[in-house]
């Protein structure tokens, strides 16, 4: 009986999230974008979420000329679907509308060279490339197997070794791209204005004035204070209330 009435429960569940998200698509292309914004976020609320719902309200944000919660929901739903290229489009979109113009220091030497092989593809992606070179280093070990000539045995074994080798990178790619995401801790500044201090105090000089929309990494946090960097590797402080974090 308990089972039958948890089965209704979630179903009913289902039908209301469905019933929420369609009249938010509704309320959007009426042009009512406060309203379709209130009935996203009542299913978020009610513990649901999925990249459509965070890019929907990114939408409407972004129709509202809202800048920091358009990116910050953009970028929570590129979280859940990495791979998308409609989020990645409508989130370039976003951070033309913010004032700063941060750029991005590219990495040098070793670290570019890592960073390059590994944050190409997510490190789902990376899994499936892992077991796609194991599926075919298999097909070469029964190729090398069952052949009879000695030429197709010598390619079949050589093939077998790069793919396994190729396994290895793969794998190895595949957890340091989860790790470095892991650790990191992007926050999108929600603040009208903010000033990037020297030390975590009111008193400290300011280095920088920050503005609604710009995405700071968190390195550590202080009484109210996070230390911050800034995608041209800047750091400094400002007041935990102006910033948003977006892995929470």
């Amino acid at each position: 009986m308990k089972k039958i009435l948890s089965i209704f429960l979630l179903i009913s569940q289902i039908l209301l999230a469905q019933s929420a998200f369609d009249q938010g698509n509704q309320y959007y292309q009426k042009e009512n974008y406060q309203a379709a914004i209130t009935s996203f976020e009542n299913i978020l609320n009610s513990g649901k979420q999925s990249a459509e719902l965070y890019f929907n309200i990114g939408n409407c944000y972004y129709k509202l000329h809202k800048v920091a919660p358009a990116i910050y929901n953009y970028e929570k739903a590129l979280l859940l679907s990495p791979n998308d290229t409609e989020i990645k489009t409508n989130l370039e979109f976003a951070r033309k509308m913010a004032i700063d113009d941060i750029k991005v220091i590219p990495k040098v030497g070793l670290n570019k060279i890592i960073l390059a092989l590994t944050s190409k593809y997510h490190y789902d992606t990376l899994a499936w490339i892992a077991v796609m070179f194991a599926i075919l280093s298999l097909l070469f070990f029964i190729g090398f197997y069952f052949s009879k000539k000695v030429i197709l045995k010598r390619v079949f074994f050589i093939g077998m070794f790069l793919w396994i080798i190729l396994i290895c990178l793969s794998t190895v790619s595949g957890f340091y791209e989860k790790m470095r995401v892991d650790n990191e801790k992007p926050a999108i500044i929600f603040a009208e204005t903010t000033p990037l201090k020297s030390e975590p105090k009111t008193g400290g000089q300011d280095t920088a004035l920050l503005h609604e929309g710009t995405k700071v990494y968190i390195l550590e946090s202080i009484a109210n204070w996070e230390k911050v960097e800034l995608t041209d590797e800047t750091v400094g402080w400002i007041d935990e209330s102006a910033s948003k974090e977006i892995k929470n």
